[in-house]
Formats: C-alpha cells, structure tokens, sequence
C-alpha cells in the first residue's frame, strides 16, 4: 500500500465513529403563549388555584405523536432560568419538591384532549392547583398552590425518549391575597358613610321608642294599685243567722 493506503487506515476508525453517532434532535418550539381564561368564571384566580385556557390545537406537529404526554410545567416567576427539562418519567419533579426547585409538572394529557375545534364535550379550561385529594409526593398531583406567586406556566411534551417539544412561558399569574373583614383606616366611600349614618339614626330612634314604652307601661302599673293607709276605719257589716223555729203545737195539752 501507497500513502493513500495508510490515510484510509487512518481514517477508518472515524467513519465507524461517525456512523454511530446519531444526530440529536433539537427541541421543537411551538409559539404560543399560555394564558389565563378570558371566560367569566366564578373563583377564576383564588388564593390557591388559577385558571387557564386550554391549549386548543397546539400540538398538532409532525413530531408529536398521539401517545406523547403533554405536561404543565408550574414554576415560580424567577425559576424559570433555571428549569432544566426532565429527561425522563423518573426526573418529573412532584409538587413536594416546589420549595426546592421552584418548579414541578402537572395535568398530563395528550393531543388528543385539545383537538384543533373546540368540542362541547370537551373541557375549556384547566384549573391549576383545583385537587385536595392527591398527596404532593405524587408525580402528576395537581395540588393547591403554596403561595401568592407570582407563577409562570409552560406546556412540555414529552416521550420515552425525552423531551420533544414546549410552548412559552406564560406572563406572570398572581393569586388573591387574603382580604380581612374590616377594611384598614383610611378614606372610605361616601355611600358606605351615608349607610352607617342612617342605620346609627334608626338606632338610636328605636332604643328612644322602647325607653318610652317601657315609662309608659310602668305609669300606668302604678296607677292602678290601691294604697291602703294605716289609720283608715274598717268597717265590718254583720249579717242576722236564720234560725229554725218549731210551729206551735195545735191542740196540745
């Protein structure tokens, strides 16, 4: 053999390499935004739970299979930079390691719940955080938040051989604060004034009634009540006893 023959022999044990090097596919991006739901609803955000709009007809790509779960990802606002996808079903993060990560994946689904059209079988929206029932060591447990936020949420797809494709990040999601009974001091509402105003007149109008009711009614207990004085004559009338008499004998000796 040549030179020729000696690069060739060089050259071999990198072909083999790269033959079984296979190409690692990137992470599709898939550009939609998730957000909270624009339907008026009843206790859309709580103090624990929020709701959002159903990704309707997102995952539709070539890439995704039917049988790809589909996460969300639930993440403080400032761990985001840090979320690192997890490379299997074992790396899924539970609610009870929120504290420490900042992040876990909840509501699994697939394509096949958020199809392109909107079906009136089909739920509209998703509640984040709605179940008290599942134990946060649970992979998948969608428990009430532990915190006022703010939060950030992504959709993840996932397969057996990793991640495959995810969504944007959605813009921050605060939960309410609870509220105290009594309104702290300050300037308060003219109509709010006006009512206490009226209700303490009406008080007071209805404690002066029943003070007058109750002198009334006792006036008129006294007057009624004879006084009897000490050196008042009595005078006792007496009454004659019938008696029963005999008749006279007739003819009597």
């Amino acid at each position: 053999m040549g030179l020729g023959g000696e690069q060739s022999w060089l050259l071999m044990p990198l072909l083999l390499l790269l033959t079984h090097v296979q190409p690692r596919m990137g992470l599709e991006r898939i550009s939609y935004v998730p957000q909270l739901s624009s339907a008026s609803l009843a206790g859309k955000i709580t103090q624990a739970t929020f709701t959002l709009e159903q990704p309707w007809g997102q995952f539709s790509h070539l890439s995704i299979s039917d049988l790809d779960p589909i996460w969300l990802v639930v993440a403080h606002s400032n761990a985001t930079q840090n979320f690192t996808d997890p490379q299997n079903i074992e790396d899924i993060p539970t609610p009870a390691s929120f504290l420490q990560r900042g992040y876990y994946l909840t509501l699994m689904a697939n394509r096949a719940l958020y199809p392109g059209g909107q079906a009136s079988s089909q739920l509209r929206v998703l509640r984040v955080g709605n179940d008290t029932r599942c134990s946060p060591m649970t992979r998948g447990c969608n428990h009430p938040l532990p915190g006022l936020g703010p939060y950030r949420v992504k959709f993840l797809v996932m397969s057996d051989r990793g991640p495959v494709a995810e969504t944007e990040w959605s813009s921050e999601i605060h939960l309410q604060q609870a509220q105290a009974f009594w309104a702290a001091p300050g300037p308060q509402n003219a109509g709010t004034l006006v009512i206490i105003a009226i209700l303490l007149v009406l008080l007071a109008v209805l404690f002066v009634a029943l003070l007058a009711l109750l002198i009334h009614t006792c006036m008129d207990s006294c007057r009624s009540t004879a006084i009897s004085h000490p050196g008042e004559p009595v005078s006792v009338t007496r009454y004659t006893t019938h008696h029963t008499f005999n008749p006279p004998v007739v003819g009597g000796s």
